[in-house]
């Protein structure tokens, strides 16, 4: 899921190198923090939060098979 991520938030930054995602497991929830450059973290979000939820979607349906939660959080 790390990779996924990584990989979609690379292609909407225009500074692809400051893209980063830190994974926090716990038993059933896993936090994945994806840190971008401050100039960037208005395309990561987009308008209305259409972006991030569309993230957060893909992150769900993704998840789906392997019966994990996993919550992301945006870091400007």
């Amino acid at each position: 899921m790390k990779e996924l991520i990584e990989r979609i938030a690379k292609t909407l930054v225009d500074d692809p190198e400051q893209v980063s995602v830190a994974e926090i497991a716990g038993k059933q929830t896993t936090i994945l923090e994806l840190k971008v450059a401050k100039e960037d973290i208005g395309k990561v979000i987009g308008k209305n939060g259409q972006t991030a939820n569309a993230l957060r979607t893909i992150l769900s349906a993704a998840s789906g098979k392997l019966n994990k939660h996993y919550i992301l959080e945006i870091i400007g």
